[in-house]
């Protein structure tokens, strides 16, 4: 009975663990650069890895074939660097390319400045609240990370979205341990850690949403 949780949790923990491993590189090897940019970087990569696994015409389900593609990360860091996003992250979005913003014309008045971060902190609660179904845990975590760096939110507000999500895949666990120790039913136990996970990170999401509608800054 005590290494029943450890096979049911086991393949989603190796691919998190590639995903995750990867993110937190690209992360620290970024460090140097502009906020704006980090965020545009993190959250093209995110939804690369999002959109190779969910891919109709050409689907990876392994993460490592995922990261093998992306290339290493201070390559992809030393392309931005030099002023663009290497094509192939472009390639799975359904969006055309955004170049990299360069020098513009002289500012405008401040209340007629866009909001320019509001894409990156959408793409954040998109993670949150979509792409858990998707990559539990994985996407979640993702998505809080490019939170965690917007000034949109407060740190309470953050906290409260991290003790969330956290909190949601520690309850998933345990709850598919006693589901497993009870009726012995794996598929169930399954199914519990998983909507469990998806509802953290969906209400972490709702949490963020207000605000959206405030300036970021």
């Amino acid at each position: 009975m005590t290494a029943a949780p450890q096979d049911t949790t086991a393949p989603l923990a190796h691919a998190d663990v590639i995903v995750l491993d990867y993110l937190a590189a690209l992360w620290a090897e970024s460090e140097d650069l502009s906020p704006e940019v980090r965020d545009e970087l993190m959250t093209t990569v995110a939804d690369y890895i999002a959109m190779r696994r969910t891919s109709v015409s050409d689907p990876l389900s392994d993460p490592e074939q995922i990261v093998g593609r992306l290339g290493p990360p201070e390559a992809l860091v030393g392309a931005v660097r030099r002023g663009r996003m290497p094509a192939h992250l472009r390639l799975p979005l359904t969006q055309p390319p955004v170049p990299m913003r360069r020098p513009g014309p002289p500012p405008v008045p401040a209340d007629r400045v866009p909001d320019r971060n509001v894409g990156s902190d959408g793409a954040a609660i998109a993670l949150l609240m979509g792409g858990g179904f998707v990559l539990p845990v994985v996407a979640p975590l993702a998505g809080m990370l490019i939170a965690s760096v917007s000034q949109r939110w407060t740190l309470a507000q953050k906290l409260a979205s991290w003790t969330l999500v956290m909190g949601s895949v520690v309850a998933g666990f345990i709850l598919s341990v006693i589901v497993l120790a009870s009726s012995n039913a794996e598929a169930l136990a399954l199914f519990v850690a998983y909507s469990t996970v998806v509802t953290g990170s969906m209400i972490a999401g709702i949490t963020l949403i207000p605000g959206l509608n405030r300036k970021n800054g």
